[in-house]
């Protein structure tokens, strides 16, 4: 056993990857820039082929050797793996190499540890990162093994302090479930409240430092912070976005995506990522100068899958064409309907065919009428009321003269309540039709 480093700045990285994985130097500059969004000094790198995984090392036994010289020769007190380890991978690691061994879930949870600014925010981090620390107090104690008494039965200190670290996390992470709960029921409140307000929602999803936060600070005016670092932004911000033909919008910006996120900060982070999955409407922002970004737009495809927002329609935003050299344009499927957008968020070039896109997407879903319902459709006047559909209204002996503006995606379901107030419902829902049809031409 050695004493572990309280903090390690100054690193070694070990690149490990196996025959026909793809763009090798790619995943180790990412994997680098995710060091450096940590904080630490990068010494050196050591790329490793992995044919068969080695049960004790992960990487291969000559290797590690290598590993361990190279650490001490350039007197590192931190090795970072790029890939997942077990428990029992990463300690025997530690003990060969004399310094502390992080592997890639790991760092990307400091770096979330560091990033989280608000209260839901750093309890999200904290129930991933107590989580990951479960499955390594596994033989964290085996040193005092030998001072285990020789009765039969008898646990000995080391067991019965595996226990109590166990025992204590677990009641850690029950406290902090019962606290996120209490906050993702506030912010479920908030969304259905925006609901209610029937105003649209999109939200901004990503590669991480496609440009997101800039793109969604130029839109709304906001302050979120931005910078060319990897995971920048991690709580949900929420603004109102304004300048669209199809009126108000309201734009989340969410944490970037990366690939081989660990599983329990995609389950922690329910709250960023319901922005997401709760939207009319995805911006999926690319970064246009970015040669495989392709590649990385599917790997943000897949974490949408994983959180049930696979298939919300999405626009893509191909950001930083500055950059690439690429003047800005709108493409259109063969409906007409806007598909992508070229600008660049820093630079403003596109900005305003965003918005045209934006207001024709989002319009096209929107009912936008006069409503006249007589006096026994209380019911249905009701429930347009509770579903905030009603902007305007008045009252004769006929009954009401409602102003509607609300998504479709509101209205029409409450034409299922009866065949009478579906009848009712028909003249501006057959209108909002046919103005989307008028829109795509």
């Amino acid at each position: 056993m050695f004493d572990r480093q309280k903090k390690g700045e100054r690193a070694v990285l070990v690149l490990p990857h196996s025959r026909g994985e793809g763009d090798t130097a790619r995943r180790a500059e990412e994997f680098a820039e995710l060091v450096r969004s940590a904080g630490a000094e990068i010494l050196g790198s050591i790329p490793a082929r992995v044919v068969e995984p080695n049960p004790r090392y992960y990487i291969g036994t000559g290797k590690a050797d290598e590993v361990a010289e190279a650490a001490r020769a350039l007197e590192a007190d931190l090795v970072l793996v790029d890939h997942l380890l077990t428990p029992v991978q990463e300690r025997n690691l530690e003990k060969l190499l004399n310094v502390r061994v992080v592997d890639r879930a790991g760092l990307i949870l400091d770096i979330f540890a560091q990033r989280a600014r608000s209260h839901e925010g750093k309890l999200e981090v904290e129930l991933a990162q107590l989580k990951h620390l479960a499955t390594r107090l596994v033989r964290g104690w085996t040193h005092l093994d030998a001072q285990r008494g020789g009765a039969i039965g008898n646990r000995g200190p080391g067991e019965t302090q595996l226990e109590t670290d166990r025992r204590l996390l677990a009641e850690r992470v029950k406290m902090l479930t019962k606290r996120l709960e209490k906050v993702q029921t506030q912010r479920v409140q908030q969304r259905r409240a925006r609901l209610r307000n029937t105003v649209p929602r999109v939200a901004l999803v990503g590669y991480t430092n496609a440009g997101k936060s800039t793109l969604f600070n130029v839109l709304t005016e906001g302050e979120v912070f931005a910078a060319d670092l990897l995971f920048a932004t991690l709580d949900p911000t929420v603004r109102k976005l304004d300048g669209l033909s199809c009126g108000p919008a309201v734009l989340a910006d969410t944490v970037g995506f990366i690939r081989e996120l660990p599983h329990d900060l995609v389950a922690a982070f329910r709250g960023t990522l319901a922005e997401a999955r709760d939207a009319d409407l995805l911006l999926h922002v690319s970064d246009a100068a970015d040669e495989e970004r392709e590649r990385l737009a599917r790997v943000v495809d897949n974490v949408l899958e994983e959180i049930d927002a696979g298939d919300l329609p999405q626009l893509r935003v191909m950001n930083k064409i500055d950059l690439a050299g690429t003047e800005p344009r709108i493409d259109r499927d063969a409906e007409g309907r806007p598909t992508t957008v070229w600008l660049s968020a820093a630079s403003g070039q596109g900005l305003d065919l965003l918005r045209q896109a934006l207001g024709e997407l989002l319009g096209g879903e929107r009912v936008q009428s006069e409503l006249r319902l007589p006096h026994s459709a209380g019911r249905l006047h009701a429930r347009l009321k509770a579903a905030g559909a009603i902007v305007g209204e008045e009252v004769d002996e006929d009954g009401w003269r409602l102003h509607i503006d609300a998504p479709r995606s509101v209205i029409a379901p409450l034409s299922g309540g009866s065949a009478s107030e579906a009848a009712l419902l028909q003249p501006i829902l057959g209108t909002a039709e046919e103005a989307l049809q008028d829109s795509t031409l």
